[in-house]
């Protein structure tokens, strides 16, 4: 769906300045008033203006702070990848990566920007539809549901992020009072979350005729996925048999068609993030912002910038296996053969064991061919490797065959890439999880090796210019005997890592390991292996009980004073 920019009188937290109450009094000269657009095309400029911030781009001065993928507070933040770049650049991720993380870092305030802009752009909604007289009761329901499933999503992505924060709906949001959105962060909004999406469920189409559009079965795998994140394994595996069930999804045969623009929307879409460009929209606004930072840097090849959000060398060892299994507890024990200080003029042999063929569609690494832009040169691609490492991201680009078409014009970085923020494939690992909880373990196993089948397809394994496969893949899936389904213990782990193989580099990581409790054992364990190759992880350790959530924005704090006290509480050990 195509962003459209509104002139709307958006107050909120966010949006909220230090200036006096009487400048805050005064009317917006060049803004729309909602009773301008009381009518039916009105709403819809008003219900794509919420859709147009799924993206997490578009709300105050956010870009990459907001991105919908969570590359930073996602990946970077766990063990999937590093910052990259170098390190004078972007220091604020910096000290994200690190754990040296305080209420003033801003892109904790761009990230809150996007998604308590985006509620309120979905309470505006809200509050209108019901006063436009040429819509049936059925258009009203359906725009309503569009809005809710939004408004659950934005409060989705602060939940887990904060934790504690506010709900915002359109019984307490009123855009002539600043003071309406000031309330406390006192309690628990899951069930607020739960009944979005549940009236979403029950009154969304199947399908929808414009691609991005929420569906019931978006609403089904969001509301899921809410009750995943309580443990509500039950009530959680209800939503996913439901999709699975519908017989509406699949897996596509090609791991890879699932990054990649020419199939955007595919088979295992459930929901995408709508990325276009060269679309009439200023400087391809449209277009992946989000992501706009995370390319190869120079070699002459993809672009010139800027060289950020490397993979980890910890993620590309979770690639190894052994008679194509994965290597569950000893997979870090040694690396995966890389080009770290190694120049492109000197020669350099890839890692000849068994891996994973998912590698190679997630992670850009030296000798083996990126996208259809040739072979991967190694370090002539990175920016500093002593510092973030020697691999590229992979996963967001795009294809050489794409450049004029599928890029914005002016810049090749602003692509057509669609997020897959839900696929089929994650549904199933979620289900895959719900059965292991509920003693289904047979079931666990089956649903796991449906994602490695897929992934099996020799197909869709990265080939060498003479068709050969361009390293010794190698993948099976688990028999009927295989200890790792033996009992609860070991399935939990296979599930959990196949979870981290199969959407790697996608911006889920750290809110599944927060969400399965182990956060502090893998990142402290993370941390003790990557000082010896990256210097900067020195003394860095995760605080059990602190860094499981991020700290509320130290400006949002202050903007929520009201009667000299502020309404919102700072997360413990902030």
């Amino acid at each position: 769906m195509k962003k459209v920019f509104i002139l709307v009188s958006l107050f909120y937290f966010g949006l909220a300045t230090s200036c006096s109450d009487k400048f805050l009094e005064v009317k917006p000269k060049a803004a729309l008033s909602l009773e301008t657009l009381k009518n039916r095309a009105g709403i819809n400029y008003l219900l794509t203006g919420a859709y147009s911030l799924v993206d997490g781009v578009g709300a105050g001065t956010t870009s990459w702070h907001g991105s919908a993928d969570n590359w930073i507070y996602g990946s970077v933040a766990a063990d999937d990848a590093y910052k990259g770049t170098i390190a004078g650049d972007q220091p604020e991720i910096s000290l994200i990566e690190q754990k040296l993380i305080q209420p003033d870092n801003g892109h904790f305030r761009g990230k809150w920007q996007a998604v308590y802009d985006g509620v309120a752009r979905a309470n505006d909604v809200l509050l209108l539809v019901d006063q436009i007289a040429e819509l049936s009761d059925v258009e009203k329901v359906q725009i309503k549901a569009q809005a809710r499933f939004l408004r659950g999503h934005f409060h989705f992505e602060a939940k887990k992020t904060w934790n504690m924060v506010p709900y915002i709906d359109e019984t307490v949001y009123n855009p002539d009072d600043l003071n309406s959105t000031k309330v406390p962060n006192d309690k628990d909004i899951w069930p607020n979350i739960e009944a979005d999406f549940k009236y979403a469920l029950d009154n969304l189409p199947e399908t929808q005729t414009q691609k991005g559009r929420a569906t019931k079965w978006a609403a089904a795998a969001m509301l899921g996925k809410a009750y995943l994140f309580q443990r509500k394994w039950a009530e959680a595996k209800a939503q996913f048999d439901a999709i699975v069930n519908s017989g509406r999804y699949s897996l596509v045969a090609r791991y890879s068609d699932n990054f990649r623009a020419a199939t955007n929307n595919n088979a295992e879409a459930i929901f995408e993030v709508q990325h276009s460009v060269n679309d009439g929209a200023p400087g391809g606004e449209n277009g992946n912002q989000g992501a706009t930072l995370n390319y190869p840097y120079g070699g002459g090849g993809v672009t010139t910038c800027c060289g950020f959000y490397q993979p980890s060398q910890n993620l590309v060892n979770a690639f190894k296996t052994q008679n194509g299994l994965p290597l569950f507890d000893t997979f870090n024990n040694s690396d995966v053969k890389n080009d770290q200080n190694i120049e492109v003029t000197q020669p350099f042999t890839p890692d000849a064991g068994e891996l994973d063929p998912r590698l190679d569609h997630t992670v850009g690494r030296r000798g083996i061919p990126f996208l259809d832009w040739g072979v991967h040169p190694g370090k002539a691609y990175v920016r500093d490797q002593a510092y973030g490492g020697p691999y590229s991201p992979r996963k967001h680009l795009m294809y050489r065959s794409d450049v004029g078409t599928n890029t914005f014009s002016g810049n090749p970085r602003l692509n057509a890439n669609n997020y897959r923020m839900v696929r089929y494939a994650h549904v199933l690992l979620m289900l895959a999880e719900c059965e292991v909880e509920l003693g289904n373990l047979a079931r666990a196993r089956e649903l796991v090796n449906q994602v490695r089948r897929r992934a099996a397809n020799p197909d869709g394994f990265v080939k060498n210019a003479n068709g050969s496969n361009a390293a010794n893949y190698v993948i099976s899936e688990y028999g009927a005997g295989d200890s790792a389904f033996s009992n609860a213990e070991n399935a939990r782990k296979a599930v959990r890592f196949e979870t981290r193989i199969e959407l790697g580099m996608e911006g889920h990581r750290f809110f599944d390991l927060v969400r399965w409790g182990l956060a502090d054992q893998v990142l402290n364990a993370y941390y003790a292996v990557e000082k010896a190759k990256r210097t900067y992880f020195n003394g860095v350790a995760f605080t059990k009980g602190k860094h499981e959530y991020y700290p509320i924005p130290l400006q949002e704090i202050v903007n929520s004073q009201a009667a000299g006290k502020a309404t919102l509480k700072q997360n413990p050990g902030y």
